[in-house]
């Protein structure tokens, strides 16, 4: 059943349809030779799943962790050793999407560990931060940006371009590069006039609805610049609302919603997705060999975004006026 923005009421009704319903699963594709990135993987993430499926698959996977990399490449090659896989080759880094310098390093490592080549980016990192509503302003980036804006949209777009060049000659070398973008259904909360407009007091859930909102933009524009000549499909999608480490790993809790937590995580399997089940439409998108470029996606099946998402005007100016900052950082 695809998503249909609507009201809080709609959307807890779609939630109880995906929740009831039978899980969608992505078909197996043999994955070996592939060269995947995704970013966001810290063990109990959607993006962990993510990186451990398409490394079963057979998929050499370079992950990115907000702090410990090691730990998680660790945590990966044990268990796909326990499973019984084979040791691919599989890496990790710390990567800040926030901090440009970071952004830049992770691509300058990647390309040397990976002989410059890539064949699938998974934008999958973000955060959300203040789910209780409790900041009275807006929190920045140290370069001045809204936090959600500047982590989700700015740094994926700066990562998505220093790696372009590498998805590119995959693309025109193999025939299918992809890049997927990992938005979710919240992107109802944000609105176009707010891509171009002075930035206001967003409320954090707001913010975030901006950023995702962005997140398809670029997916579609990318998909339309780059698709004929560098065979690149790229995608967005909602994965679905999940119990992860980012659903309830929130900062600065309060003692009183601490101890509620470990009162309800025992139940979160019965009202959320687990990780696995949120991950494989991000799976689908990544490997599906007839997947259409230029598309939102839920549960494995093409969906509808919001009318803004469609705007190819928007995502053409969202794209220029992102470009031009990119290039003020000094990259090319």
């Amino acid at each position: 059943m695809p998503y249909r923005p609507g009201s809080a009421v709609s959307k807890a009704f779609h939630h109880l349809v995906e929740l009831c319903s039978r899980k969608p699963m992505a078909e197996r594709v043999d994955m070996s030779g592939r060269k995947v990135i995704v970013t966001g993987a810290t063990p109990g993430s959607i993006g962990y799943q993510v990186a451990r499926t398409l490394a079963a698959w057979g998929a050499d996977v370079a992950v990115t962790c907000p702090r410990n990399g090691k730990a998680a490449r660790e945590t990966l090659l044990r268990e796909l050793r326990d499973a019984g896989h084979r040791s691919n080759c599989i890496e990790a880094l710390r990567l800040d999407l926030a901090d440009a310098r970071s952004v830049t390093d992770f691509a300058a490592w990647y390309r040397e560990v990976s002989d410059g080549r890539l064949d699938v980016l998974i934008n999958n990192a973000g955060i959300l931060r203040d789910v209780l509503w409790r900041w009275r302003e807006q929190r920045l980036s140290a370069d001045g940006f809204e936090i959600h804006w500047r982590t989700n949209y700015l740094g994926t777009f700066h990562l998505t371009r220093l790696l372009l060049p590498m998805l590119l000659e995959s693309g025109r070398r193999s025939g299918d590069a992809r890049v997927i973008n990992v938005s979710s259904h919240q992107h109802d909360k944000g609105s176009n006039d707010r891509l171009f407009a002075p930035p206001d007091r967003l409320d954090s859930w707001t913010a975030y609805g901006q950023s995702k909102l962005a997140l398809i933009h670029h997916a579609f524009e990318l998909h339309r610049r780059y698709a004929a000549d560098g065979n690149l499909r790229s995608a967005a999608l909602h994965p679905g609302s999940a119990y992860s480490n980012m659903t309830f790993g929130w900062q600065d809790e309060p003692r009183w919603l601490r101890r509620t937590k470990r009162l309800v995580t025992p139940l979160a399997p019965l009202i959320l997705l687990t990780p696995e089940q949120a991950a494989q439409t991000t799976i689908h998108c990544a490997t599906d060999l007839h997947l259409e470029g230029g598309h939102y996606h839920e549960r494995c099946a093409k969906a509808e975004p919001i009318r803004d998402a469609r705007d190819e005007a928007a995502s053409r100016r969202l794209w220029e006026e992102s470009d031009r900052w990119f290039r003020s950082l000094g990259q090319r």
